[in-house]
């Protein structure tokens, strides 16, 4: 974290604030516990948790923003045996499927529970520094894995995406959802890219300028899920589904619904409505080059706020 500066302004000067890590592990893992939707967009489940015959305690457990399990890991300076430990714990995770869905369900209810997506559950290791091995290390690990930085100055603390990878299902151990997306990871559903594949021309040049669009902000990166392409940095700013019958692209945005106006037949407020990808704020169907050059706004507000 050596690249990152900040600097105490007053009266046209500046004096530089020096940044450190903090004292203790655990003073790191309460503050993102406390704030962990707010920091990562992820949901607290749980801290601390026994992983039984694994003989280990997860730092952290929690839920995405997209209904996926995710494993937080932490180390108050460099990484160090950081990612095979928490590897090991997504072991015990994969072979838990109902025993984490029944903490989701008494923390934050059965209809969340019954959502839950195990097509590619996430690990998040945040430490002081990575070294050049670690990130190198993901693209052969192949899971999915995001190395998050932090920097502490005095009332500041700085997160930094530094490698992230999309990864693939482990074979043989993902399952389909329950409840609400019974049966949408069966082996004769369509992927999000065999839609793309499948869509009229028109519909696969118009998702490749949305693509462009998004990828535009230098860091926001691309992960292709089961039903939905991702678009995030340290939290997602879209979620993308392919609708060829409709020639639509289905694009969620992180956008308060409050602080827009809406038109019907565009765009709609889903803060309160269950659905496949980013969860809440705005959805927004695009049908024409016309329709992106109106969602632009839209876009660029979602990937300020991520």
């Amino acid at each position: 974290m050596g690249d990152l500066r900040a600097f105490r302004v007053r009266g046209g000067g500046a004096a530089e604030i020096p940044g450190s890590s903090v004292a203790l592990e655990r003073q790191l893992q309460t503050l993102i516990e406390a704030n962990m939707e707010t920091m990562l967009g992820i949901r607290f489940l749980a801290t601390e948790y026994p992983t039984g015959r694994h003989r280990g305690r997860i730092d952290s457990l929690g839920l995405d923003e997209n209904g996926t399990p995710v494993i937080i890991e932490y180390k108050r300076t460099r990484d160090k045996e950081l990612i095979p430990q928490a590897l090991s714990y997504l072991a015990w995770l994969e072979d838990n499927h109902h025993e984490f869905e029944s903490l989701v369900k008494s923390r934050l209810g059965g209809e969340v529970a019954e959502s839950v997506d195990w097509s590619n559950p996430r690990i998040v290791c945040v430490a002081g520094d990575f070294t050049p091995h670690s990130a190198v290390a993901l693209e052969v690990i192949g899971r999915r894995i995001d190395l998050v930085a932090y920097r502490a100055f005095e009332e500041v603390l700085t997160l930094r995406l530094v490698a992230s990878v999309a990864g693939t299902s482990s074979p043989g151990r993902g399952r389909a959802p329950t409840g609400a997306r019974a049966g949408m990871g069966s082996a004769s559903t369509k992927s999000v890219q065999q839609y793309l594949d499948e869509s009229p021309p028109d519909l696969q040049e118009l998702f490749a300028s949305l693509d462009d669009v998004l990828l535009s902000h230098g860091d926001v990166q691309k992960e292709s899920q089961l039903h939905y392409f991702a678009y995030r940095r340290i939290k997602s700013v879209a979620t993308v589904r392919v609708q060829p019958r409709n020639r639509a692209l289905v694009v969620n945005l992180r956008v308060d619904p409050s602080e827009v106006e809406l038109e019907a037949g565009f765009a709609r407020d889903v803060s309160g409505v269950g659905c496949v990808g980013l969860r809440g704020g705005i959805e927004v169907r695009i049908r024409s080059q016309d329709d992106l050059t109106r969602a632009g706004e839209l876009i660029r507000r979602s990937v300020e706020a991520g």
